[in-house]
């Protein structure tokens, strides 16, 4: 169990914990979450004792082993494996000493532990966690050094997994890892043996891998017994009670303080005058939650190009003479929302490459639209930008002509407000940063988005911004994310790279995760089971077909409901009923009844593009 008991704690004056408390039950699940700068890995950082507090205690029981990732591995040369296996320090050790020892009580003791901790399965489990974040069994054999700074985080991952800690405490897992190795994770945290506190932005992992949330806000720590989305249905309740209790309370001061304002000069009233007032400095006020600033993203709407924007048939791509994808036969049109799935070194990011033009077509043949505007984004962009400067000066690279003040409009537009515009990039956190390299990537209202991991230091509101934007958003997105919700919320199309090649993915996101998590397991019944037959379903081109039909529709309506609020505005005016306009009003009647007539119809049409699409969908 650990307990935090009345902790106090501050930075360069700045209390990041004043009188905080929180109890996890022993082998709990729970998610950390809050505002960015709460002080979440502060906590952390505290509950593994790398920083003293200020008051209060932080308690585990004895023994307890605390661990975490707090850096990639060395770029050594010891192999994958071995790096893994060394992280269980107690194992290490003692088969160390085994090839050593000659007392023969010692090694009775050495081979009886070594047993106790099931020593001798140890390489399998390593290899199956090493396995589970996307190393296949050749890499495992392959030195530290082989591999970039994100894979040797995930190397340092699967060795704290292996470990197994009586306390893991994981800052934002995720951020290196894709889809596949995100959804394995999660799998493996439901049934780690042990507690688990992990700080994450992943609604997903936030709702699957973990029971219980600790909220930290406000200097102060909530525990609350529930998932994420528990979690934030019980707070949205709380808000709304504390608000309803302030406007109660703001609505009870006005009233004191408008019967002193109209008494206090009258001696008659000066007694009561004076006991209000000092009712009013009496009162405890309850200060109403402040909506959290909304994390904006404001896309630029391209115009409408002819479809496909993007058309290739018997394509293939890769570097130099190496082919890395073929047989690619794909077509985009600009109300696409696909995802890429696949797992990591298949070929996602130089599908994207191809598709942004920074990769050739080999061979085949590839249609663009002439007019086809493209943005990109992706984290090396991001680790890119020129830290010297600030946001503003960013865009006035890109926009010489624009004025400062429309400008700083745009940054805005993406939740960069006044005081980050004029901010040093290497002062700006990862998010701010992010945020700044996704309105580079959008500046010229690009007809195809193409997105790499765009959610990498998003937090949960912004995070959800961008779910908003995407949809409201009328370009075509492409989409390779470990985040399962924004996908499920933003993708109607899957595509599975993987095998050299590119196919549409016919299952949702749901079979695909079931598909990930089982392909370990051993089938069960015998190889002579049936399998089920497959319905019959409409063909992929129909039901987008239908998706475009039904969207346009859709803008009809809408449009329609504008015109006919623009007309209800000017019946509304008074001075088109005297007696000199009544010709006018006649005829504002007759296009409003029009309107409404045509506003009929297009709902009509709506309902039954709808009714066809859903259909064709179940």
């Amino acid at each position: 169990m650990l307990r935090i008991q009345d902790i106090a704690y501050s930075v360069e004056g700045r209390p990041l914990f004043e009188g905080a408390s929180a109890t996890i039950p022993e082998g709990h699940k729970v998610g950390l979450v809050g505002p960015n700068g709460a002080g979440k890995t502060t906590l952390f950082r505290l509950i593994r004792g790398e920083l003293s507090l200020d008051n209060g205690d932080i308690s585990l029981p004895s023994r307890a082993r605390i661990g975490g990732v707090a850096q990639e591995v060395p770029a050594s040369e010891t192999s994958l494996i071995d790096t893994v296996l060394e992280a269980d320090q107690e194992r290490h050790a003692l088969m160390a000493e085994s090839e050593t020892a000659t007392d023969s009580a010692r090694i009775a003791e050495i081979q009886t532990r070594l047993a106790d901790i099931d020593a001798w399965s140890a390489e399998a489990r390593a290899a199956t966690i090493l396995r589970g974040l996307g190393f296949d069994p050749e890499q495992q054999l392959m030195p530290c050094s082989a591999f970039s700074g994100g894979w040797r985080m995930r190397v340092a991952l699967a060795g704290v997994l292996f470990a197994q800690p009586d306390l893991l405490l994981l800052d934002e897992p995720t951020n290196y890892l894709d889809l596949e190795g995100a959804l394995w994770l999660e799998s493996y945290l439901q049934k780690y043996p042990h507690t688990v506190i992990v700080i994450s932005h992943d609604r997903g992992l936030l709702n699957r891998a973990v029971g219980s949330i600790l909220h930290l806000e406000d200097r102060q720590l909530t525990y609350y017994g529930v998932p994420y989305d528990g979690f934030a249905k019980q707070r949205a309740e709380k808000r709304a009670q504390a608000a309803a209790m302030a406007k109660k309370q703001d609505q009870r001061r006005a009233h004191l303080q408008s019967f002193v304002d109209r008494f206090r000069a009258k001696a008659s009233k000066a007694k009561q005058a004076q006991s209000r007032l000092k009712m009013i400095e009496r009162m405890d006020m309850i200060a109403a939650p402040e909506d959290a600033a909304k994390r904006v993203f404001n896309f630029p709407q391209p115009d409408e190009l002819s479809p496909p924007i993007v058309n290739i048939e018997g394509g293939s791509t890769g570097y130099g003479e190496t082919v890395v994808l073929k047989n690619l036969n794909l077509r985009i049109d600009q109300d696409d929302r696909i995802a890429l799935l696949g797992k990591n070194g298949q070929g996602k990011s130089t599908l994207s490459k191809l598709l942004s033009d920074r990769l050739p077509l080999m061979t085949g043949k590839q249609g663009r639209s002439s007019k086809l505007r493209i943005g990109y984004f992706a984290q090396h962009q991001v680790d890119e930008l020129h830290l010297d400067e600030t946001p503003l000066q960013h865009l006035q690279r890109e926009r010489p002509t624009h004025t400062p003040a429309r400008l700083r409009a745009q940054l805005a537009g993406f939740g960069l407000m006044a005081a980050q515009a004029e901010t040093e990039v290497a002062r700006l956190s990862g998010g701010q940063k992010a945020r700044l390299s996704l309105l580079l990537a959008t500046l010229d209202a690009p007809h195809m988005l193409i997105l790499d991991e765009p959610t990498n230091h998003l937090d949960i509101e912004s995070r959800e911004a961008l779910m908003e934007a995407l949809t409201a958003y009328s370009g075509a997105v492409i989409l390779v994310s470990h985040d399962m919700h924004l996908l499920s919320m933003v993708a109607d199309r899957l595509w599975l790279v993987s095998n050299g090649t590119v196919k549409p993915y016919e299952e949702d996101l749901d079979a695909y995760r079931a598909m990930l998590l089982a392909r370990d397991t051993p089938a069960r019944g015998g190889k002579d089971k049936p399998k089920p037959e497959k319905s019959k379903r409409p063909s992929r081109d129909v039901i987008l077909e239908l998706r475009a039909e039904a969207r346009k529709c859709e803008e009809r309506v809408t449009k329609i409901e504008e015109m006919r609020e623009k007309l209800a505005k000017k019946l509304a005016d008074p001075a088109l009923y005297e007696d000199s306009r009544k010709g006018e009003l006649e005829t504002w009647n007759r296009k409003y009844a029009e309107v409404m007539e045509g506003l009929g119809r297009a709902e009509a049409l709506w309902e039954t593009a709808m009714e066809k699409l859903d259909a064709a969908e179940s």
